[in-house]
């Protein structure tokens, strides 16, 4: 058996690397890794892939620095031209980027069965670039594979269960199985808590990234001044983004937090193992947060990761001060028991191949 995948953001390395490494258990598959480019720094990218042991990709697609019309064009030109050349039994991608939808519409229109990793994962805000990309790529996969049993339960309210084209499966989260795996080594390679003089227990980590918060002035502002006054107290930290930075800048918002720029995945660990609290609008974090047993305020109105609310792990803010404040408050205050099995423990990668093989 054969089987392409499609990487094109860095989070999408590391949830390929926890299925790369089950692959190579079995001798009767194939993978062929396709980078597209969409995430690309020439400075970073060779030591990424050689720290964190993922399989070089082989090929490279270069396609980066575009609006979404042209990056997913691009895209889908280059992956049908790799999907010819390879005949794969399976085109695997994973989450909702551009680099995922095009992969999934490459193979779907040469009739490649599609295995979407992560499938189900529903916002309900057709705003956001991510959910179109999600909602279009479940719609041509064969193998529909869901994080969770709400992922499963959303396709199941839209109809999938009566379509005879697709398959839905239950795996678990492989973002688990790589924090798990890289969690055993990540502080004999990060000097990040060292390095910026952090306190262990006694700091914020948070993120600011999404669209919807940087493109709007308003909701960054308000962001920024929560983070602010939260930062007299206890100190925040905040890896960002320079295109977030050159935003700041330009609107005149001034942190007065500590900001450094993107850590790595290791670093991006330790800070995890290691921080009082997480406040963050990305998706992914808000995840890593529960696996590393920490509290979540999350910087958005809405979230993929609906049982981490239900069960009082997360909490969503959105983006005014005072509610960022006072849910802040709320979520300091709260003890939880983090044992409870949410997203499969550790078993997502395993549990894919089994499926792909069926």
């Amino acid at each position: 058996m054969k089987i392409i995948t499609i990487v094109g953001a860095r989070p999408q390395f590391v949830k390929a690397a926890a299925v790369s490494r089950e692959i190579k258990k079995h001798d009767d598959i194939q993978e062929v890794i396709v980078h597209t480019g969409q995430h690309y720094d020439a400075n970073m990218s060779d030591i990424f892939f050689d720290e964190m042991e993922i399989p070089k990709p082989d090929y490279f697609l270069d396609i980066n620095g575009l609006n979404h019309g042209a990056m997913t064009g691009q895209m889908l030109l280059k992956i049908e031209e790799v999907i010819l050349k390879e005949k794969p039994d399976w085109v695997m991608v994973y989450g909702d980027t551009n680099s995922t939808l095009a992969g999934a519409l490459a193979a779907s229109k040469l009739h490649v069965r599609v295995a979407h990793v992560e499938a189900g994962l529903r916002s309900f805000n057709m705003k956001m670039p991510e959910e179109i990309n999600r909602v279009l790529t479940d719609r041509v996969s064969s193998l529909l594979l869901c994080p969770t049993e709400t992922a499963v339960k959303n396709l199941q309210a839209e109809g999938y269960e009566r379509l005879c084209h697709c398959r839905i499966e239950d795996v678990g989260d492989v973002m688990q199985d790589a924090a798990l795996f890289y969690a055993q080594t990540s502080e004999e390679r990060s000097q990040v808590i060292a390095k910026n003089n952090l306190k262990k227990g006694e700091f914020i980590l948070g993120t600011i990234h999404r669209a919807e918060n940087t493109d709007r002035p308003e909701r960054l502002r308000a962001i920024v001044d929560a983070l602010n006054e939260v930062n007299k107290s206890l100190p925040v930290f905040l890896p960002l983004h320079p295109r977030t930075k050159n935003i700041l800048a330009k609107e005149n918002i001034r942190p007065d937090f500590t900001i450094v720029d993107p850590v790595g995945y290791f670093d991006m660990i330790e800070l995890l193992k290691n921080c009082r609290l997480v406040m963050t609008d990305s998706g992914g974090l808000q995840k890593e947060a529960f696996f590393f047993g920490k509290h979540c305020v999350t910087l958005r109105d809405e979230t993929e990761w609906v049982e981490l609310i239900e069960s009082g792990y997360n909490v969503l803010a959105g983006a005014s001060r005072e509610d960022i404040l006072s849910n802040l408050e709320l979520m300091m205050k709260r003890e939880s028991d983090f044992s409870q099995d949410l997203y499969g423990g550790g078993k997502a990668s395993a549990n894919i191949v089994k499926e792909l093989r069926k």
